[in-house]
């Protein structure tokens, strides 16, 4: 593919490198007491507690997470911060939360050494940098493959022809084909002529008619080639070697570089007015212009300073008096050390280009990838658009009318007529697949559905992608910014209850994908006859083999049992102990006596009148599973029935 160029050494007419060359923070409300009731905040019950001295690290990650959930990073901080001191060792999830509430408080070096860990615990997720995201590569060009019918344009030559664009009910393109209306200048190396621009007309089937010469004035002894029209007709972008008003430009190595010019069309018709865009230069490449759709945006190739590869993909604002902003490299997700060219945005915002440096089946494949809605640089899929339209050859400069999924490319592949051609093509089914990402809050206790519910949708770096509200029934549905097989959290808040973040995989095939959410209360409401271990979790309170001293570890859950009773002055606990069924029933009830009253003893050491305490053993006479005498139980079976609860007696 010689003809695409990416510069032209004019002092030896030769061809060279071508382009082949907040959430909103949920008010905690203060502990409430109504008609026998009580509402037992956790989160500030672990904060109490710490403050006393008794803290885990499964204390310290909550009260972190509740914090990062309510953006107050700076005070998720202060709890990552002690819980990676002391228990280094976390989820991976973990690494990147401490990251951002490290970045918050300015600590850049520590956040990378967080970002490190994640990078290395956290496998296939996006933001993790030594992952590697397209090790399956072949599989996904094969999945995207068969869309396309492609045949011969019938415009073709023996010699270079590529480049299409549309202007209307026409196409414009670029040929080497030999018209006789220069003095048949001819690149050494290929023995092809230089490209002009030329145009045929479309008819309703995509077939193209008659070919003819185009844009007089635009087309010189040099090249030109891929222009890209105003929808109006009046204004055009296009490439062309340094040269303008029979000069010719050279870099500081005397070679004659490509350049955009830009061109109107005078009042007899004619284009006039040719100039070279501001950003354009003598010592770097600027080619293959190609426009949005609403006309505010330019996309070009260019190997200007800051380019990645060989050559990468830009993009310049057009103001709205005709001056331009400063050229904007589109970034990693597109550019690669490789080549990008050819650029095409089409009415659906879907940007198309060519390149040598993502995966492909060789040469120069076209890709697509969606424009950002929100004008960030932020491309989230960058797909191979499959075989039939890429081949082991250079294939590039795709166009498609959005509406009737007609189109045109260029490739080099076997079976053409000349180095270069230009192929027609219908697409058949688009590369995209649709997810609707849905799912209904309930409560975790009661499964009743939970209505106004908050929910947030992010990706997988955290930048959110949608809001949404659950209906009457609890229902809620995400329709846009899902895309398949992409990895999310859906991150679910409602006054009273406990934020909760879920991660969801979407399916890789067109369709729906269910998220559910059970949220917690964040106030438990108790009553008489309620246990307050339930609450917070506390199977057991644990004793050394045949003792019952309070060792420190039980005495963190003993500590959130004296916090609420200092909440509740009124309440009364009876404190029960139970065994599983081995050894003895007299000693098991003897031994769970003597821990019941033990219990009771701590609670009284920290100032609990023994007025609102009772204690008793049970040893193992209320066993909650077959693991009685005999019977043949697991480890973990024997465990349910070795538990202790704390009883509301009164309020």
């Amino acid at each position: 593919m010689k003809n695409k160029i990416i510069y032209l050494v004019l002092i030896t007419l030769t061809c060279v490198n071508s382009y082949s060359q907040k959430v909103n923070k949920t008010e905690v409300k203060g502990d409430k007491q109504y008609d026998k009731l009580a509402y037992i905040d956790a989160v500030k019950t672990y904060e109490r507690i710490y403050n006393k001295g008794y803290k885990s690290p499964d204390m310290l990650l909550k009260i972190g997470n509740a914090y990062y959930f309510n953006a107050e990073l700076e005070k998720a901080n202060k709890w990552y911060d002690e819980l990676y001191a002391t228990s280094p060792d976390q989820e991976p999830e973990f690494y990147y939360r401490f990251a951002q509430t490290l970045r918050s408080i300015k600590d850049y070096k520590r956040s990378d050494e967080m970002m490190a860990k994640f990078s290395d615990k956290s496998g296939n997720d996006a933001r993790a940098k030594l992952f590697s995201k397209n090790r399956n590569y072949l599989q996904e060009i094969k999945e995207n493959s068969g869309r396309y019918k492609i045949e011969n344009a019938g415009i073709n030559s023996k010699h270079s022809d590529y480049g299409t664009t549309f202007m209307g009910t026409k196409v414009v393109f670029a040929s080497a084909r030999d018209t006789g209306n220069f003095s048949k200048r001819i690149h050494t190396w290929t023995g092809d002529y230089f490209t002009n621009l030329y145009a045929a007309p479309i008819a309703e089937d995509g077939s193209l008619g008659p070919v003819d010469k185009f844009g007089k004035k635009l087309n010189t002894k040099f090249h030109e080639d891929t222009p890209a029209f105003t929808k109006d007709g009046k204004t055009v972008y296009f490439t062309r070697n340094n040269y303008l008003d029979q000069k010719k430009g050279f870099d500081a190595s005397k070679v004659t570089l490509l350049k955009i010019y830009t061109a109107k069309v005078n009042k007899d018709g004619q284009w006039d007015d040719i100039t070279a865009l501001p950003f354009d230069s003598d010592a770097y490449q600027t080619a293959h212009p190609a426009l949005s759709p609403d006309e505010k945006t330019l996309y070009f190739a260019s190997d200007m300073p800051g380019t990645r590869g060989q050559s990468d993909l830009y993009r310049v604002a057009i103001n709205g008096d005709g001056t331009f902003g400063t050229p904007e490299n589109l970034g990693d997700a597109i550019n690669t050390p490789g080549r990008e060219t050819y650029p095409f945005v089409n009415d659906d915002n879907e940007l198309y280009f060519a390149s040598d440096g993502q995966p492909g089946l060789g040469g120069l494949d076209i890709f697509i990838t969606r424009l950002p809605k929100d004008g960030s640089l932020n491309f989230k899929q960058v797909l191979n658009v499959g075989e039939e339209a890429n081949s082991p050859k250079d294939d590039f400069a795709l166009i498609i009318n959005s509406k009737t999924k007609r189109g045109f490319l260029s490739s080099n592949r076997d079976g053409g007529q000349g180095s270069d051609d230009i192929y027609k093509f219908l697409e058949t089914r688009p590369i995209w697949c649709e997810q609707l990402l849905y799912g209904v809050v309930t409560d975790a206790k009661t499964h009743e559905v939970l209505p106004n519910a908050k929910l947030l949708l992010f990706d997988e770096k955290f930048k959110q992608l949608g809001e949404t509200t659950s209906d009457k029934d609890g229902k809620y549905e995400f329709k846009e910014g899902v895309e398949c097989g992409s990895k999310y959290y859906v991150r679910t808040s409602l006054e009273t209850y406990t934020t909760k973040e879920s991660p969801v995989i979407i399916g890789k095939k067109d369709g729906k994908t269910e998220l559910n959410v059970e949220l917690e209360k964040a106030q438990k409401q108790v009553k008489v006859g309620d246990d307050i271990a339930d609450v917070f979790g506390i199977n057991l309170i644990y004793f050394d083999l045949d003792k019952w001293n309070i060792r420190p570890d039980a005495a963190i859950d003993l500590a959130k049992i004296l916090d609420v009773l200092e909440q509740y002055p009124t309440m009364k606990l009876d404190i029960r102990s139970h065994t599983d069924c081995r050894a003895s029933a007299a000693y098991n009830e003897k031994l769970s006596d003597r821990r019941a009253k033990s219990t009771r003893d701590w609670l009284i050491s920290k100032g609990v009148s023994p007025a609102r305490l009772t204690a008793k053993g049970y040893g193992e006479s209320q066993l909650i599973n077959r693991c009685s005498d005999g019977v043949e139980c697991t480890e973990a079976e024997h465990q349910l029935n070795r538990r202790s609860q704390f009883i509301i007696t009164g309020l």
